[in-house]
């Protein structure tokens, strides 16, 4: 009776899992974000040049910016951008360009499988593979003669916040580390974001990454959802402003989409568990009024580092320190924080 009863269960399951890995039973409907390009072809700015460098045998595209007239080799800022970013993202350029007025130079680089990057499936996200990306690009710079291999920084926004943090932890020549509106602690996300959207947003999440997941194993097309939706719609962040806030920061190239297993690669690689390792300053930018990432995992961190974490407040939201006002306010901290520590 048990066995019988035993026997249905996984007949049950085996069904469910063909039927949503093999059939076309769940439909997501996209939600692209429109966004006109220029009438004229923007030229890139001098101080920019592409470069490349290779993950694993991909090929990863970068822009390097390189102060001009520097007769030694200088310090360099490894940019990380959050969530589905891009380099070409108009807030990418704004950073690096007044990193580079200020002496430094900059690398702003794709991850795999995003944007310029070489990788198939496209639009595949994992954190193990992003925090490969960022030791791949460190090692870039630290062969480039122009480079100061003893003056790396590394700066994350968003979802990038605390790739920073996972490798200084491992790497004690990294001079500093920056994150803006950083994710730190993945668990405290979770639950502010369960809060939000409620527990039947995920299991449905679950479902499609479950699809996504089981038609990778058969070599099959993937299974994608937006990366940004509207509120009670289906995507991986429908946080109240942030289609908006995607919408005003990406370029017109950019794919509002991502491999739907992304779901299921949150759990490793957490910052805040590297915390303790961390033996150089960090400066973190707080947004108070943030709707994506958690109070508590900013403050848990900070007590973790305790003397080498520095703190920067802003009472305004997730999306808001990327322009005007906010944007001078905080790329300035920036600017101090890392020629404090670079010794310009």
């Amino acid at each position: 009776m048990i066995l019988t009863g035993l026997g249905v269960i996984i007949g049950a399951i085996l069904i469910y899992l063909v039927v949503i890995i093999f059939f076309p039973v769940l439909s997501v409907p996209s939600q692209p974000i429109h966004k006109a390009k220029p009438e004229q072809e923007q030229v890139p700015p001098k101080c920019r040049n592409d470069v490349t460098f290779t993950v694993e045998e991909t090929t990863v595209r970068a822009w390097l910016y390189l102060p001009r007239e520097k007769s030694t080799p200088v310090p360099c800022i490894i940019i990380s951008q959050g969530f589905g970013g891009t380099k070409d993202m108009q807030i990418c350029e704004s950073y690096a360009l007044r990193f580079v007025d200020a002496g430094m130079a900059v690398l702003a680089y794709d991850y795999r499988h995003f944007g310029a990057s070489d990788g198939e499936p496209r639009q595949l996200f994992s954190i193990a593979r992003q925090v490969e990306d960022l030791k791949a690009a460190i090692n870039y710079v630290r062969n480039r003669k122009e480079i100061n291999s003893d003056k790396i920084a590394l700066w994350g926004t968003s979802a990038a916040g605390g790739y920073g943090l996972i490798i200084a932890a491992q790497d004690p020549h990294i001079t500093c580390v920056l994150g803006q509106c950083p994710a730190l602690d993945r668990h405290e996300d979770s639950k502010l974001a369960v809060k939000r959207e409620g527990i039947w947003f995920f299991l449905k999440l679950f479902v499609h990454a479950q699809r996504d997941k089981g038609r990778s194993r058969f070599n099959l097309s993937p299974h994608k959802i937006p990366i940004v939706g509207r509120p009670q719609t289906l995507a991986m962040i429908t946080a109240p402003g942030a289609f908006e806030g995607y919408a005003k920061l990406v370029s017109p190239d950019f794919e509002n989409s991502v491999c739907a297993r992304a779901l299921l690669t949150f759990g490793g690689h957490n910052p805040i568990d590297y915390a303790e390792d961390v033996q150089c300053p960090v400066l973190l930018q707080v947004c108070e009024k943030d709707n994506l990432v958690s109070e508590a995992s900013y403050k848990k961190t900070a007590d973790i580092l305790g003397e080498y974490a520095e703190v920067k407040k802003y009472p305004i939201g997730h999306f808001d320190i990327y322009e005007g006002e906010n944007f001078e306010k905080a790329v300035n901290d920036q600017i101090t924080f890392f020629k404090k520590h670079f010794g310009i």
